[in-house]
């Protein structure tokens, strides 16, 4: 006689049920986002083809066009851009995430944590999607685009998506706890933008002050993402993707272990 436990007929794995939950959230997630809005699409590539169109014409009315060694000047810009924008927008919408799913908390099934991996993986998806467009636009308008070697430049933009979660980590929890953390991370994005390289090579400034710019794990992901694309391109001296992926790790890791300690008080916020 077989005395063996099964599981009961029909029940489901916790990695099934995780799954559900996350296929559930990411249709709720990508329903809003992109139909809550009748103009939503168009927001989307509009906002940052507009920030692209204005960085570019200021550059080119103040300095001329042909300030990048080894890369053309408007590509460059735009894989710069679009490289920031994936990395801030995991940190934004992971920082609201928790806030805005509260009511699904009331399922046990449901943990803060699922709102933010769903949402930056819609982000990520979606900054994507943009990307291939303006890569494919630039194309059309005859634009150096097409990237001289796409496995870098694939790793890097993954890298570069990796990078935003763990901040939409580590601020989804600071945000939800003390809302004036967000506030704060907000106003900080476009300095970022600024000490990131993302609309002007930072090898313009005295080497004293690009010493500390390095330590910001930003600029080595962005120049990884453009050598990529132009493979004679001269990244700033110091550019080391070992560096970035050790920050990139130490920030998921800390976001990891903050919803494991918080979870309870995020639950109830």
């Amino acid at each position: 006689m077989n005395n063996t436990h099964s599981a009961p007929k029909g029940a489901r794995s916790s990695w099934q049920v995780t799954r559900s939950v996350w296929y559930a959230m990411f249709m709720r997630e990508a329903l809003s986002r992109t139909m809550g809005d009748r103009m939503g699409w168009f927001w989307m590539i509009f906002e940052p083809f507009a920030l692209v169109a204005i960085m570019v014409g200021i550059r080119s009315f103040v300095s001329g066009d042909n300030l990048i060694a080894n890369a053309p000047f408007i590509p460059w810009m735009i894989v710069g851009m679009m490289g920031f924008f994936l990395m801030r927008e995991g940190m934004i919408r992971g920082m609201g995430a928790i806030e805005a799913n509260s009511a699904l908390f009331a399922y046990r099934q449901v943990q803060p944590i699922d709102p933010v991996l769903v949402r930056n993986f819609l982000e990520g998806a979606l900054r994507s999607f943009i990307f291939l467009i303006f890569i494919g636009g630039g194309l059309l308008l005859g634009l150096d685009m097409y990237p001289d070697n796409a496995i870098r430049a694939m790793a890097a933009w993954l890298s570069l998506g990796f990078f935003g979660l763990g901040l939409g980590l580590v601020t989804s929890v600071s945000a939800t706890m003390v809302p004036e953390v967000g506030k704060v991370i907000r106003m900080l994005s476009l300095p970022l933008m600024l000490v990131s390289g993302a609309i002007f090579p930072l090898n313009q400034l005295p080497h004293w002050l690009l010493e500390y710019l390095m330590l910001n794990p930003m600029p080595h992901g962005l120049e990884t993402l453009r050598l990529g694309f132009f493979e004679n391109y001269q990244v700033i001296h110091g550019t080391s993707m070992t560096y970035f992926w050790m920050i990139t790790l130490i920030l998921n890791a800390l976001g990891l272990l903050m919803h494991l300690r918080f979870v309870d008080r995020l639950k109830a916020k």
